[in-house]
């Protein structure tokens, strides 16, 4: 007679692990890049609950200038009123929900629905309503102005966020304020400016990017089309991985990546010679009538900083312009390179700081190809095999402090990529039970 065996079934379910924990020093899984579920949490507990990066004074020059902009996946406007005071507003009727502003700058007296014809002022108060005697009684238009978010500025850099209970700007940047201070001396004197931007989108998670600005050690493999371009002076210049450069971890999840040490102070050492590479700009700004102590500090910072500062979560002030990634979807990120002069500065000058970022930045450039098709690579990588480690932990035996008291890492290390997946890690586990 034969045995009867009862099989018990066994119920099996996926346990999904928190993104924090999917974060240790030194590396990280690479699922962070291609799980939606991840991608939500991170819109929830980063993008809409910290500091986000949404435009430059710049911008906005006059009265009645616009902007238009995204905190992580909500879109809003960024304006000055007849008073010349900024407001972030969501870009979001208070009526059906319809967007008020499509245009990606420009200057108007008001901003009015599309839809239904509701009439908002530049401080986004609702002014008109259609057939307003429909509403009598139902509504108090001072109750729904477009919704504003808190906003505040550093060196012309504005900020806005959702979280209202979160510390004030100046504090949130901490250590990074010492390096936007000496960011912004590449406008030679004169506020700086937003001379122009273009954007792009590449097939990839938005924190392929933000490791990408602190990340020496791919320059010269990715990047050797732009310094086959160079001059011979210029190109031993970007020969910096063995120099005395470093990465700094500055707090909050930004760092700071310093490749060439003597451009840090572009106001410093204003007496030596200009070299002959650049004497095509001095004789330009001489011809324009300038004198020689003011030719010797455009021209010098005219090249852009020895360094690339990176502020958590979507915006780094790289060597001569900014970046700003906004996140899209879990496999793909919109940037935008915005190009930065002087606001009054010698027309020369401004010129040449366009062509350098045409150079390397721009859509036809030699930078931006080569870092875009790295960064599509990455994401491909992401989804082969089951499981799979990214590592970010070049250098982690061969850190010191800084003056300042920050961890410290040679130039090719990974010291800003560890920074910013630390604060990644904070933010992504707050609520969580301990």
């Amino acid at each position: 007679m034969e045995e009867t065996v009862k099989m018990e079934q066994i119920q099996v379910r996926n346990i999904a692990m928190d993104a924090a924990d999917l974060v240790e020093e030194g590396r990280v899984h690479k699922s962070l890049y291609s799980n939606p579920e991840i991608f939500d949490e991170e819109l929830e507990k980063i993008f809409n609950r910290t500091w986000v990066y949404v435009g430059h004074e710049s911008e906005i020059p006059e009265a009645g200038s616009f902007k238009t902009s995204y905190v992580g996946h909500h879109p809003v406007i960024m304006a000055r009123d007849r008073k010349m005071n900024i407001h972030v507003m969501e870009n979001r009727c208070r009526h059906r929900g319809a967007t008020v502003c499509e245009k990606h700058r420009g200057k108007t007296k008001a901003f009015t629905c599309p839809y239904h014809g509701w009439g908002y002022g530049l401080d986004g108060s609702l002014r008109a309503i259609p057939k307003p005697e429909e509403y009598e009684g139902v509504i108090n238009k001072e109750e729904l102005p477009l919704e504003g978010l808190r906003h505040e500025s550093y060196q012309g850099l504005v900020f806005a966020t959702f979280n209202n209970e979160i510390e004030p700007l100046e504090d949130y940047l901490g250590g990074a304020k010492k390096w936007l201070d000496l960011f912004v001396k590449q406008a030679g004197g004169f506020p700086v400016q937003v001379l122009g931007e273009h954007r792009f989108s590449f097939p990839g998670n938005w924190k392929i990017q933000l490791e990408n600005t602190t990340d020496a050690y791919h320059f010269p493999i990715v990047h050797k089309s732009f310094i086959s371009s160079l001059d011979n002076a210029t190109a031993d210049i970007f020969d910096f991985l063995d120099g005395e450069g470093f990465v700094e971890d500055l707090g909050h999840g930004h760092s700071v990546m310093v490749m060439i040490p003597e451009l840090v102070d572009l106001e410093a050492n204003l007496d030596q010679p200009i070299p002959e590479r650049f004497e095509e700009l001095a004789e330009a700004l001489r011809a324009e009538g300038h004198e020689e102590g003011m030719v010797r500090r455009l021209v010098r910072a005219a090249h852009g900083t020895g360094f690339n500062l990176n502020l958590f979560p979507n915006v780094s002030c790289s060597m001569a312009f900014f970046r700003v990634l906004r996140p899209v979807s879990v496999g793909e990120t919109e940037i935008q390179h915005v190009a930065i002069g002087g606001q009054g500065a010698p027309a020369a000058f401004n010129q040449k700081r366009m062509r350098l970022h045409e150079h390397f930045q721009g859509p036809m450039g030699f930078g931006t190809p080569d870092d875009g098709e790295a960064w599509e690579r990455v994401q491909k990588g992401a989804a082969a095999g089951t499981d799979g480690w990214i590592l970010v932990n070049r250098g982690m035996n061969h850190l010191h402090t800084s003056p300042d008291g920050n961890v410290t890492g040679a130039v090719c290390s990974e010291t800003g990529m560890r920074g910013a997946y630390r604060k990644y890690k904070e933010m992504m586990a707050a609520g969580k039970e301990a």
